[in-house]
C-alpha cells in the first residue's frame, strides 16, 4: 500500500534531490524510501543505521542510479518515515519491514550496502533469502553478538536517564554529527539535514529504541535474532564482498573489522585511515567510486 510522504523543504532538496515513495509496513506504519534508477527486478538496497537516514547514501544514489536501481528505505521512526509512539522497534521487525518492501517491489536480485544497524538488518534479510543476494558492501557495522560498547552509548541505554538524554536533550543524534566524523566537519546544511527528522521528543523515539535494542544481555529480546543471523553468516561466504572501513570509528573499531576478516577471509578490504564512523561522509568521492566500481564489476 502506498501512502503520502511529507514534502521536503527546499533547503534540504538541494542536498537530497529525490522524490521519496512510501510503503505501509506489515505492522501498519508508513515507511519512506527512495526508488531511483531504471526499473527492474534487480536493485542495490542501501540500509542505514542510527541516527542516520537515507540522506547518508545521497551521493552513492546519485552515482549509481543512472545505471542501477537504488532502493533506500528510512527505517520506521527514522528519516522521513512515520514515527509512531507504539511500534515494535525491534531487530526482527526491522528485518520484516525491509523484507516486505523488497517483496512489494518484486525484486528478485538484491545487492546490499549496509552501515551501522543496517548491518544486522541487511544480513538478517540476506540470511533469510541468500538465493536472492548478490554483492555485499559492509561499512562500519556488525551482524554478530558483541559486548563492546562505548561508555557514551552505554549511558544512553540507562533506564530513565538514557531516554532523557536521547529524546529530551537530543544527546545521541546531535553529538553524532561531530563524533562520527574524523577527516572533516559536516557543513552546516549537512548537519542540519542529519538532524532534520529528529526535531522533538516524539520524533526521537526510534533513535532511543535503536540504542535500547542493542542486545548486550543474554536475555535481551533481540539477542536470539542476532545470534541466528550470526550463525547463518557462513551461508553468504561465496557472495562477493567489499568491506570499506573507517579506521577512526569511535564505536565500530578495528576489533569489529577483525571479526569480519575472520568470518569472510576472502572479502576485499579497503581500510580508510582518515575516516570515522560516517565513512561515506569522511571518505567522500573515494568511497563512492570504490563502491560503485565494486557493484558494477562482473
Amino acid at each position: 500500500m502506498v501512502t503520502c510522504t511529507p514534502a521536503i523543504p527546499s533547503w534540504l532538496a538541494r542536498l537530497y534531490p529525490f522524490a521519496p515513495s512510501s510503503f505501509q509496513t506489515p505492522l501498519g506504519a508508513r515507511m519512506s524510501y527512495l526508488d531511483e534508477g531504471p526499473r527492474g527486478d534487480e536493485a542495490v538496497v542501501m540500509l542505514h543505521g542510527n541516527p542516520t537516514w537515507s540522506f547518508y547514501y545521497r551521493d552513492l544514489v546519485r552515482e549509481l542510479s543512472p545505471s542501477i536501481r537504488c532502493i533506500v528505505p528510512d527505517h520506521v521512526g527514522m528519516g522521513l518515515s512515520e514515527k509512531p509512539s507504539h511500534y515494535d522497534y525491534r531487530l526482527g521487525s526491522r528485518i520484516a519491514d525491509v523484507e516486505a518492501l523488497v517483496e512489494s517491489l518484486g525484486l528478485k536480485r538484491v545487492h546490499l550496502v549496509v552501515h551501522d544497524w543496517g548491518g544486522a538488518i541487511g544480513f538478517g534479510l540476506a540470511t533469510r533469502r541468500p538465493e536472492r543476494v548478490g554483492r555485499i558492501v559492509i561499512l562500519n557495522t556488525a551482524a554478530f553478538v558483541s559486548n563492546a560498547i562505548p561508555k557514551r552509548i552505554s549511558l544512553c541505554r540507562a533506564p530513565v536517564l538514557g531516554e532523557f538524554l536521547v529524546r529530551g536533550l537530543n544527546g545521541f543524534a546531535e553529538p553524532a554529527t561531530w563524533m562520527a566524523m574524523a577527516a572533516r566537519r559536516l557543513t552546516w546544511d549537512e548537519r542540519r539535514a542529519y538532524l532534520y527528522p529528529y526535531s522533538s521528543w516524539a520524533n526521537r523515539i526510534a533513535v532511543h529504541r535503536f540504542v535500547r535494542d542493542i542486545p548486550l544481555e543474554p536475555g535481551h529480546p533481540s539477542r536470539a535474532t542476532l545470534e541466528a543471523i550470526e550463525g547463518a553468516l557462513p551461508s553468504l561466504a561465496k557472495n562477493p564482498k567489499l568491506i570499506l572501513w573507517g579506521a577512526r570509528d569511535f564505536c565500530f573499531d578495528d576489533t569489529f573489522l577483525s571479526r569480519w576478516r575472520g568470518i569472510y577471509p576472502d572479502a576485499r578490504i579497503d581500510r580508510v585511515e582518515r575516516a570515522g564512523h560516517y565513512v561515506l561522509e569522511d571518505a567522500g568521492p573515494e568511497a563512492v567510486h570504490s563502491i560503485s566500481t565494486f557493484l558494477r564489476s562482473t
